[in-house]
């Protein structure tokens, strides 16, 4: 059995680990930033009367848990595979992103339902102090947001990170403006009103995090893959290869992708050469940096006898288990990984 992941593997690491140290980073500046306004905008919001700054304050309290989450999700995220966690802990970034998702989700629908408690019964509102709160708030906040951008935004968890603090730039943003229209024509109700539509906004954002974690949770292919067509490209491009079936693509994180696949060969053919020629394509043309490869000749072992040869289309429609590929015994003595 040997051990090739692919050409081109420690090219694409160097790349992601890169961003490494400097996520972390960015994503705790972030925090302590959140943070720290946190408390001074929940006693503005208190002061004012304001919804808009009480809201945007439990945004924030939400947002600077969610970041230092995302931090201790990224630490983790470099500790060494071990015997039971075999892939390392690369998901944490994924999991935490989706628990960020449904903690911004849970925000908002308070928020809404605070809004329509308060558009039923205006309180008073103190416009001026509240749009001194609101101003430092939103400066803060693009300071945040700043930092995080200079990050890696195709890791979920950074967008994840981004996603909160954009939220909290809205959030300030509409107190302003509700702080204005406070000041000049006295009209309170505008506080839940935007209050609402900042809601609104971050909801949608939030879904979109949600959707994509948990499309990385439940292994889908990345939407930057196209798994019959990687099929087809190893058919075409490397010699020897016969067929491609049992294929199966999936992401870590948004940024490791992973593929494992059965290529059977004509016969003659060195499956060690083909093996390694099939690897080295699928990381260099579709960014798969890690993939198990099950060389055969003749029969599919999984397909009970069944000459697969001549019914091609069920090799894309099979529901292998994908375990038997990334911690279960081979099936053929030929097997590489």
């Amino acid at each position: 059995m040997t051990h090739d992941h692919g050409a081109g593997h420690s090219g694409h690491s160097h790349g992601v680990d890169a961003y490494k140290d400097t996520n972390k980073t960015r994503v705790l500046i972030a925090a302590v930033l959140t943070g720290g306004f946190m408390v001074v905008e929940a006693l503005g919001g208190v002061l004012t009367g304001s919804l808009a700054l009480l809201a945007d304050a439990g945004h924030m309290l939400t947002d600077s848990i969610a970041l230092v989450l995302a931090w201790y999700a990224f630490h983790l995220a470099e500790r060494p595979a071990t015997a039971r966690m075999t892939y390392g802990f690369g998901r944490v970034k994924t999991l935490v992103a989706y628990t960020n998702g449904i903690a911004i989700f849970v925000i908002a629908l308070w928020i809404v339902y605070e809004a329509w408690r308060r558009f039923q019964d205006p309180p008073q509102v103190l416009g001026g102090p509240m749009l001194v709160v609101a101003v430092i708030g939103l400066i803060v906040n693009i300071a945040g947001f700043l930092v995080l951008h200079g990050g890696d935004r195709s890791s979920l968890n950074m967008r994840g990170a981004i996603v909160h603090v954009l939220g909290d730039m809205l959030g300030s943003a509409a107190a302003i403006v509700a702080a204005l229209v406070i000041l000049y024509t006295g009209w309170t109700p505008i506080d839940p009103i935007l209050s609402v539509l900042v809601a609104v906004l971050v909801l949608s954002t939030a879904w979109g995090l949600m959707r994509d974690a948990a499309h990385l949770l439940l292994e889908g292919v990345p939407a930057s893959l196209d798994r019959d067509g990687i099929a087809r490209d190893i058919e075409n491009s490397v010699p020897g290869v016969r067929e491609v079936h049992h294929v199966h693509v999936w992401s870590l994180d948004g940024t490791k992708n992973m593929a494992t696949l059965h290529a059977c060969l004509d016969e003659g053919v060195d499956a060690h050469g083909a093996v390694s020629a099939i690897k080295a394509r699928l990381a260099a043309d579709h960014g798969i940096t890690h993939a198990t490869v099950e060389p055969e000749y003749g029969h599919c072992a999984d397909a009970k006898g069944h000459d697969h040869q001549h019914d091609h289309d069920h090799d894309h429609e099979h529901g292998h288990d994908e375990a038997d590929h990334a911690h279960g015994a081979p099936t053929d003595p030929r097997h590489y990984h």
